[in-house]
């Protein structure tokens, strides 16, 4: 439906923290700690703060993806942050990330802490540390940064525009879902067109912009995000399906996507990780 009321911008905009929808509890015009907390740190040289939305998945499916590649010493505690109960904001996440956005990770594998904040941050740090999933040199690494670069620019749409007024905000309107579902089927044009050439976004190996962009339009795909795979027709894009039900399969794939993962079925969660044993504890849960 459209808004019969016209809206006229005031001279200043003010913030109203009674504006609606799912998350007005923990958004605000604001940077910086809300309280004091402390991080929890465990054994591990690599420390993620996160949650199982699509960036945080972004994130757990690339450090599953280097233990099943033999890099042992890529071993992770994963803490769930609850954004919900506005944990992000606490002076020990806003420490790691000034952002107070998921994921967040302190690399504690030198001789100093590094913190890392950003998702594609994150991944380009891991690859880059242990020359994984990321060509060293060439035109395969700058065609990698190009898609995980595009993802990053994409997300805001796809996440901040059309999950946004299609599945969370108070009331739905007609003009901003068709505003971003046309946008969102844009890109899953671009990516479809993409994945008509080559097996993976980057050519003929799997890199990290295939984990970056499975971990938003993957799941979309395959019907995880906002219940809208009908409404976008995601079907009729043969290609990101064959994509995406291909890495859906990848078994650190399936091990990533539940870690930080408080919701859902038993057998997909692992709020916390701190090792492989917490997953295949979860995973023996399944019916």
């Amino acid at each position: 439906m459209s808004d019969p009321t016209p809206y006229t911008p005031p001279k200043v905009w003010t913030w109203n923290k009674d504006s609606g929808g799912r998350f007005a509890s923990i958004n605000r015009p604001i940077a910086g700690p809300t309280h004091d907390k402390d991080l929890p740190v465990g054994d591990h040289p690599f420390q993620l703060y996160s949650l199982a939305t699509p960036n945080g998945v972004k994130v757990t499916v690339m450090f599953e993806e280097l233990l099943a590649a033999g890099h042992s010493d890529a071993e992770y505690d994963a803490w769930v942050v609850n954004i919900n109960e506005g944990e992000q904001f606490g002076s020990g996440f806003v420490a790691v990330n000034p952002n107070s956005k998921i994921p967040a990770l302190l690399d504690r594998s030198g001789p100093d802490p590094v913190r890392v904040f950003e998702s594609g941050s994150i991944l380009l740090h891991l690859a880059e540390k242990f020359g994984a999933f990321l060509a060293p040199e060439g035109p395969e690494r700058t065609e990698t940064l190009n898609w995980l670069f595009w993802q990053m620019g994409a997300a805001p749409y796809l996440g901040g525009g059309f999950g946004h007024f299609y599945a969370y905000a108070p009331e739905k309107w007609e003009y901003p879902i068709d505003r971003f579902a046309m946008e969102a089927k844009r890109q899953l044009d671009v990516l479809d067109r993409a994945l008509a050439e080559r097996p993976f976004l980057a050519g003929e190996r799997y890199t990290i912009a295939d984990m970056a962009n499975w971990a938003w339009f993957g799941q979309l795909a395959l019907g995880r995000l906002y219940n809208a795979a009908e409404f976008l027709d995601v079907a009729s894009y043969a290609h990101v399906m064959r994509w995406a039900t291909e890495i859906d399969a990848r078994p650190a794939v399936k091990r990533g996507r539940i870690v930080n993962r408080a919701w859902g079925a038993e057998h997909e969660q692992v709020p916390n990780r701190h090792s492989a044993a917490d997953i295949d504890e979860a995973l023996a849960k399944a019916p």
